[in-house]
């Protein structure tokens, strides 16, 4: 996620007021609306994201031990791309971590 980073104007200083102003169910009910919002936002730039690929190519990207791979993508999934090296493990890795091999 980005880092947060407070944003001040007249609009935001009225929105807090407005929240400031309101009870536990209303509060309940426009968080929903945040999270759904925030999904959607992402989805748009993971599918974004996505769309840098194709099935074939080959991409490298770096595993939690920090070593680097090259992969195969072998399919581009809703949130991740599923991809295989050439010693066989398959990956599953958000769009976002891979690069294209050179």
């Amino acid at each position: 996620m980005d880092d947060f980073i407070p944003v001040k104007s007249e609009k935001v200083g009225k929105i807090e007021e407005f929240i400031k102003s309101l009870g536990v169910e209303e509060l309940h009910y426009i968080n929903r609306l945040i999270i759904e919002r925030l999904k959607l936002l992402n989805q748009q730039r993971s599918t974004a994201q996505m769309q840098r690929f194709n099935i074939g190519e080959k991409v490298r990207f770096t595993d939690p031990s920090g070593n680097v791979k090259t992969a195969t993508i072998v399919r581009l999934n809703k949130k991740t791309v599923s991809l295989i090296t050439s010693g066989g493990e398959q990956w599953n890795v958000p769009p976002g971590f891979l690069k294209h091999a050179e």
